[in-house]
This record gives structure tokens, sequence and C-alpha cells, in this order.
């Protein structure tokens, strides 16, 4: 039996990635190594805890004598490795803590790997997950490929780029089997609220503010997470080794145009009058070093593993907003306590 080991698990896209290994793959045993912070949540994979080829572990990346003993009990097959800070505002605010856990993290489960696989190399696989913030800001044309230069503009994006270095230069000098992706943005369920699309959903809910950054004409491209979670299972089992393969929607959007379309649906959703929605529309200071527009071709994955989107914006969007109308108690459950703290000192 193969042993995978998944971290960060326990968040947003990891929680999607987990279920899908655990359920797909039986002749596997999934180990999900998550520290819990506070985006990573139990609640996300609770239908699979009880899984014979499931187990969580509580650790940290950083913590690297943990690291090491888990990689000697364990002698694992395979690392899907999504564990990150990732919100880019918090990156501003500190940015060594995305340092500590992007990079350092990183580094402690590569040479983890290496260590343990420096014998034999065959059927191994060290897989790193990564974002296209790592490229910068595009203009008005063009598109993120995989061969773009890197060239970052926030704490979160440096850290990111700076994990994504150092995975290939383990692959070019020791000779680490891994392949890395570059996503575009998430939405889907089980998704913290600090990001646009549930914190505007929820906000909604309560007849909150929907605070909208600048003049809201930043573009991002959206990408629906059950839709990456596919896209990671086909670059980890039949993408080629020492590999990047961009994952994007195809699916771009000014985010005041998000906005507005999710406060559409919403308020038909919810009963509500026509733009009763938008009205929590409020426009609030810029971030610092804010990018102007995302853009990924992803047209290598598709042409050398078949993968494309399964599913268009508006369906997705309509898929997700049921889903967290429909668990509002998990909504509750996540918007509480530091969280609160941390949404006034952000937003307010």
């Amino acid at each position: 039996m193969k042993k995978i080991l998944i971290t960060g698990g326990a968040g947003f896209i990891g929680s999607h990635v987990v279920r899908r290994f655990v359920n797909k793959y039986p002749e596997y045993q999934i180990y999900n190594l998550d520290a819990l912070t506070y985006a990573g949540n139990l609640e996300n994979i609770i239908d699979v805890e009880n899984k014979s080829n499931y187990t969580f572990v509580k650790g940290d990346v950083v913590n690297e004598d943990f690291i090491n003993e888990l990689f000697n009990i364990h002698n694992f097959d395979g690392v899907l490795h999504l564990a990150a800070e990732s919100h880019v505002d918090r990156s501003i605010e500190d940015p060594l803590a995305f340092v500590k856990t992007n990079v350092i993290g990183t580094i402690n489960l590569l040479n983890a790997a290496k260590n343990q696989w420096k014998d034999n190399f065959e059927g191994k696989r060290f897989y790193h997950i990564s974002t296209d913030e790592v490229y910068g800001s595009l203009g008005i044309d063009g598109l993120f490929t995989e061969t773009t230069s890197y060239d970052p503009n926030s704490p979160y994006s440096a850290s990111k780029a700076s994990s994504d270095h150092f995975v290939r230069a383990y692959g070019e000098t020791y000779g680490l089997p891994y392949v890395l992706t570059n996503c575009s943005n998430n939405y889907g369920s089980y998704h913290f609220p600090e990001k646009l699309i549930p914190l505007f959903i929820n906000n909604i809910i309560n007849n909150k503010p929907l605070p909208v950054y600048g003049d809201g004409n930043y573009t991002r491209d959206w990408l629906f997470v059950e839709d990456h979670a596919i896209a990671i299972d086909l670059v980890f089992h039949e993408g080629k080794n020492h590999e990047t393969y961009n994952i994007g929607g195809f699916n771009e959007w000014k985010n005041i145009d998000l906005v507005r379309l999710l406060c559409q649906i919403m308020d038909r959703k919810l009963g509500r009058k026509k733009d009763a929605s938008e009205k929590l529309i409020t426009y609030v200071k810029d971030r610092p070093g804010h990018d102007l527009r995302y853009a990924i071709d992803a047209s290598k994955i598709t042409k050398e593993l078949g993968w494309k989107p399964s599913v268009t914006f508006e369906e997705g969007l309509e898929k997700t907003i049921d889903w967290y109308l429909n668990n509002q108690e998990w909504l509750q459950n996540v918007t509480s306590g530091a969280y609160k703290d941390y949404y006034k000192k952000q937003y307010l």
C-alpha cells in the first residue's frame, strides 16, 4: 500500500484533495498533516475521518525534528504539499510568518523526502502546489505561462516564489522527483471567509458592508476548487517529473463585476429585492502592492493531461453559494473568536 502525505489537508483546497484521494484510491494510505491554524478546520474533512485508509496528524511543517520523525516512521512514497499561509493581507501584516511556513516548511519537507528517498527515487514524487501570484502583475493583455519570469509583489507571493525555486533546485541538485503547479484563484465550499467570495457571501447573509479594494477593477482568473482537485490528481499521477503545469479556469473577472453577479444571485436565493445587496458595496483603501491582473494560460495541462474546467463560473458560483447557504452553521463556527478581531482590524 502506497503511503501519501498531504500537508494542509484540513484547509480549503487541501480538504478537497484529501477527500478525493481517500475516496478514489482505497489502495493508498493517506496521511493528512495540518497544524490547524485559523484556516485549518477538521469539520472540512469530517466525512472521511473514519475511513480505514485515512489518518490525521496534527503538526507543523516548520518543526524540522517533527517532520523528520514523521518521515522516518511512515516512509512516505509521495508528498502533496499544500500547507501554506496564503492570505495576502496577512502577509503584509506579518511577513515572517509566511517565510517560516512557506519557505522553511517547504525546505523541511524537501530535506525529509530527499533523505528518505536518496537510495531509490523510483516511484516517489514530491508535488508542490503554488500560485499564479509568483508571476507578478499582468497588463490588460497576455497570460501567464509556465515560462513566465517570476516577479512577486507581496510578501505572500515572494514566499511562494522562494519555495518554488527551492523545489526546482532540489530537483536539479539532488535529483528529487518533483512536479509543480501554479493555480489561479480558487473558489468553492469550505473556504475560510477572509477571501473575497466566501467573505462576501457571509456578509450579504448578515447585511454587512462588502469591502471592495480601490476602484474594483482588479482582475482575477477564477478556478472551481473541485476542478482544481481533479487537476492535482492528474498531475500527481500522470505529470512528468521536473515539469510545471499552470492550472486556471479560463475565467477572468473584474472584482466589481464578480461582486455584482454575486449580489444578484444572493438576492434571488434569499428572496430579497433586486439590487438590495449591491447597496452593501463599500469601496475601501487599496492594499499595498496590489497586482492589477492575473490570468493563466492552462493550455499545457489541457494538451498533455486532458484537463479542463468542468463548470462555467456561473455554474460554480451557484453551487458555491448553495453550499454556504446550506451550511450556515459551518460559517458561524469559523467566523467566531479570533477571526472577528482580525476582521475588525482589517476591514472596519
